[in-house]
């Protein structure tokens, strides 16, 4: 079993009154998160009710709240906690919730539900102030780490990083290969691997986007993934895009929309001041799980060369990034000019930005490239960062401290 750090924060929400919803990608493992914190209740005694809108005798009892709360008073009684999964079954999900929970009743609803909740039924609106969303990733690096170490360095991880650095290092080109869907990491054959991923991607295009979307081109819906999963961190062209892919932009934009709230890339807007000098436009996009983008070109479990492994290695870097700009009052940015100078990302915060240059090629001495120069000369921060594998060191340029720092020892914001 893969310990999740999600499920803490879940249950710490059990005692409030607000829904609490779990969102994420398909096959991230929300249903056995569900299903965990069900045993736990249930070893305390305390009354639970399960339903998954995927089955068909369950679904039934969605046609009214009147009827569901009937149900519900049936199993349980006037108090108890209530699991429904795949809440996007539900037509208008939303309304329907918000319905339950103006009633005052005396149960506590735990929902799950894919993208497709929020992109089509507008959830945010119909349940403001009456809910809590948790956003279930794919396994992290750390929770990978722990499970592949059977939790015997759990909180000791960095110390294990630092002297067991060949194993970290393989541990490493595992992850950034096969990524961090849960049945992934836990199966041992790469045919195994290729064969389930295979099976995510199939359903969550037949699922989400063309049962629940209505997509009308899944095919071309899949080329577009796949000639982004090619371009990782290179900025998009939406024009260029279009035409490669034989689609309007206008069509091609709401198609990047759907893969973005369907858990499936993130979008990326660059930073800028000078809109004569600097991109104000055009983003980039990374994958939200690294196994999908490499099995959408055809190099899951084939990538093993330093020259193949930057931009995957970037793309992991933000997604650790990321994980930690959602916690802060700060914005996610990389930095191009218009003569071709760029810094990787920029964390634009409340006490001035950070600029961050990413390199997975090993470091020996301290050397700073001359577009990260030329971010630190114009805006002077007082921090830049070097995220790499394995070199750790401090200089001066001028009045910006340069940090080389390894991406598994990130210091806050």
């Amino acid at each position: 079993m893969i310990k999740r750090n999600i499920k803490n924060e879940i249950i710490e929400h059990l005692d409030k009154k607000e829904i609490s919803i779990i969102t994420g990608a398909r096959q991230v493992g929300k249903t056995t998160l569900m299903q965990e914190i069900i045993s736990e209740l249930q070893s305390q005694n305390k009354k639970v009710l399960f339903l998954n809108l995927d089955i068909d005798s369950h679904a039934i009892y969605f046609v009214s709240q009147d009827t569901l709360i009937k149900k519900i008073e049936l199993e349980i009684g006037g108090s108890g906690y209530v699991f429904i999964d795949e809440i996007q079954r539900v037509e208008n999900a939303g309304l329907f919730l918000k319905g339950l929970y103006d009633r005052n009743l005396n149960y506590k609803f735990i929902i799950t539900g894919s993208g497709s909740l929020e992109l089509k039924e507008k959830i945010h609106e119909s349940l403001a102030g009456r809910k809590r969303l948790f956003e279930m990733e794919p396994v992290t690096f750390t929770e990978f780490i722990n499970f592949k170490t059977n939790y015997k360095y759990t909180n000791r991880l960095v110390q294990f990083f630092e002297l067991e650095k060949q194993q970290t290092q393989e541990f490493l080109l595992e992850y950034l290969n096969f990524g961090g869907y849960p049945r992934i990491v836990s199966e041992i054959t790469l045919s195994e691997k290729i064969k389930l991923m295979n099976e995510i991607f199939n359903s969550y295009v037949q699922k989400d986007l063309v049962y629940l979307l209505k997509i009308e081109r899944p095919e071309v819906f899949q080329l577009l993934i796949r000639i982004l999963a090619s371009q990782t961190g290179n900025i998009v062209n939406y024009s260029e895009l279009a035409k490669n892919c034989g689609l309007a932009v206008a069509t091609l934009k709401r198609y990047l929309w759907y893969a973005e709230k369907t858990f499936c890339i993130n979008y990326v807007a660059p930073y800028f001041t000078n809109v004569l000098k600097e991109i104000t436009k055009s983003p980039t996009y990374y994958f939200v799980d690294l196994g999908l983008r490499n099995f959408a070109v055809g190099q899951m479990g084939k990538i093993a060369l330093p020259d193949q492994m930057g931009f995957i290695f970037q793309n992991f870097v933000y997604n650790l990034l990321k994980s930690r700009v959602q916690l802060s009052n700060s914005s996610l940015h990389f930095w191009r000019t218009t003569d071709k100078a760029e810094v990787d990302f920029v964390i634009n915060r409340s006490s001035g930005v950070l600029p961050i240059e990413i390199k997975y090629g090993e470091i020996s001495k301290p050397t700073i490239s001359r577009s990260f120069r030329s971010f630190i000369d114009k805006y002077k921060p007082k921090e830049a960062w070097i995220i790499n594998r394995n070199f750790e060191s401090e200089l001066m340029i001028n009045e910006t401290k340069l940090k080389f720092l390894t991406y598994y020892a990130l210091p806050e914001f």
